[in-house]
């Protein structure tokens, strides 16, 4: 049963999480889309090389579009810059994570099919972040909720 149009509005979700220099804002959640589609938009100050681990996920694609800026995405090894108008799928169980190595903030558009992730995971990685104080987080604990959200941390290299 299709839902009420009634009840749709613009940007349902439209919750924004600040994760150290990082700004994600969600669009749509799997709540929004009966779990076919989740979308955030990903801000990333200039010049920022980001801690967070590489990872992978075997029950989504991740699919970023470039709004503002350049954000260079490794997959599987391979440097790969997305800038404005441009798209790239990550597929399942690809390794990969991101950089800004430009001098111009960026922003990008993440589209995850299905929605297999949402505001809670980086939620719980903002608790970790504050529990640290400043300091690193605790690699543990953030391995424990990428792999409850269906993330698998890379190994280090």
């Amino acid at each position: 049963m299709p839902p009420e149009t009634s009840s749709l509005h613009i940007n349902p979700s439209d919750e924004t999480i600040r994760l150290g220099p990082l700004a994600v804002r969600f669009l749509l959640t799997g709540d929004d889309s009966t779990g076919s589609v989740a979308a955030f938009e990903l801000a990333v100050p200039a010049a920022q090389r980001l801690a967070a681990p590489a990872h992978s996920h075997d029950h989504y694609e991740e699919t970023v579009y470039g709004l503002v800026g350049v954000l260079t995405w490794t997959v599987e090894g391979r440097p790969i810059e997305v800038g404005p108008g441009q798209a790239l799928c990550i597929p399942r169980g690809a390794i990969h994570r991101f950089d800004n190595l430009e001098s111009q903030d960026a922003k990008v558009l993440c589209v995850i099919t299905p929605a297999a992730i949402g505001p809670q995971y980086f939620l719980e990685v903002l608790d970790v972040m504050k529990a640290a104080a400043g300091g690193p987080p605790d690699r543990a604990r953030m391995a424990e909720i990428m792999r409850r959200h269906g993330l698998t941390p890379a190994p280090p290299i």
